[in-house]
């Protein structure tokens, strides 16, 4: 042990350098490590209701413009005995408003739920084993219902688009099972969602290659482009007309919108302490904003483009939970449409 009182004068001063060293490296650290710009909800950034699909949570959740928790799937007694619903990612309402279609991805399974009843009536794959197999789905993502009832989903590690009958389980695909390179409609480099065009064309999303095409779903491909500045594209779909949104599932993440062309039109990437984590999905909202998930970050945002301010947020950056307010890994939204609302009760 050292005896303090026996240290020389030059020592005492080395020591005093040193500790004074160290507070001026600790106080940079914290000037440097900025935290994150405080979020202030505004409700009428928000035009509805909106889904949430909780992944972590294995939970759909429909919160208002408020934060206020208005419905939640499932609750006790809604799953049959041996049921399961676990990871939904995405959820999609159907076009009637009376049911919601759950991608349950690292499950393997697409189920829909009728409201009304508030059960499961529909569902496909294996739970809990992907591959190829019939009757199976290896990754599946954004599964929605059709006008013509049946179910589109973009099977990602599959590399196909498959296309359920509900009432047969017969499918049909675009893609070849397996083949994951660029080549549409012959082939997709993993496709990751395939959203619906105001002119009834698609736009599918290819991870492999960052590519973003429009077509039929018949497979009459119109163009095919890069995403712009971005490495895991994810979930493209359309603004308004000739103006696309998608995101980078990346962290940082970012949202982009482009056009036909690749060209960039607007970007948001917040750095440091305001990063975007993992962002998944991103929609245009009819007031002009945009909303999107944060996953990682555990968190659903809507941004003001003009701004490009966070305007509203539900959800504790950073910080997963269970209790009102919080999510964990939020990974799929829709606002409510009109149609749904009786039948949820909101």
């Amino acid at each position: 042990m050292t005896n303090l009182a026996s240290m020389n004068t030059s020592s005492k001063v080395k020591s005093a350098f040193a500790f004074s060293a160290i507070v001026a490296l600790i106080l940079m650290a914290n000037v440097g490590a900025r935290a994150a710009t405080p979020v202030v909800s505004d409700p009428t950034a928000v035009p509805g209701s909106v889904m949430i699909a909780d992944e972590g949570n294995n939970r759909i959740v429909i919160v208002n413009p408020s934060g206020k928790v208005q419905w939640v799937f499932p609750r006790k007694g809604d799953l049959a005995p041996g049921q399961t619903f676990k990871t939904p990612d995405d959820v999609f309402f159907s076009p009637d408003g009376k049911s919601i279609v759950a991608t349950e991805s690292e499950h393997q399974m697409v189920s829909i739920i009728d409201i009304a009843t508030r059960k499961i009536v529909f569902e496909y794959g294996v739970a809990g084993h992907g591959s190829r197999k019939a009757g199976s789905l290896n990754n599946p993502d954004d599964a929605m219902l059709l006008p013509d009832g049946r179910v589109i989903v973009a099977d990602i590690k599959n590399c196909r688009l498959l296309f359920i009958n509900t009432s047969t389980k017969k499918t049909t695909q675009l893609g070849t099972t397996g083949r994951c390179v660029h080549n549409p409609p012959k082939s997709f480099g993993s496709p990751n969602g395939a959203f619906p065009m105001e002119d009834g064309r698609y736009l599918v999303t290819e991870i492999n290659g960052n590519w973003v095409d429009a077509m039929t779903l018949d497979g009459k491909v119109s163009w095919a482009v890069h995403a712009p500045g971005v490495a895991y594209p994810s979930d493209t779909n359309e603004v308004s007309p000739n103006v696309y949104l998608t995101v980078d599932f990346s962290k940082p993440g970012a949202i982009v919108e482009f056009d036909s062309k690749g060209k960039l039109l607007w970007k948001f990437k917040p750095t440091g302490a305001d990063a975007l984590n993992h962002t998944s999905l991103a929609h245009g909202l009819p007031n002009g904003n945009i909303i999107a998930t944060d996953d990682a970050n555990h968190r659903i945002i809507v941004i003001d483009p003009k701004t490009k301010k966070i305007v509203w947020q539900y959800g504790h950056k950073g910080r997963a939970g269970t209790a009102e307010g919080y999510l964990n890994n939020p990974d799929g939204l829709e606002l409510v449409p009109e149609s749904a609302k009786a039948g949820l009760g909101i």
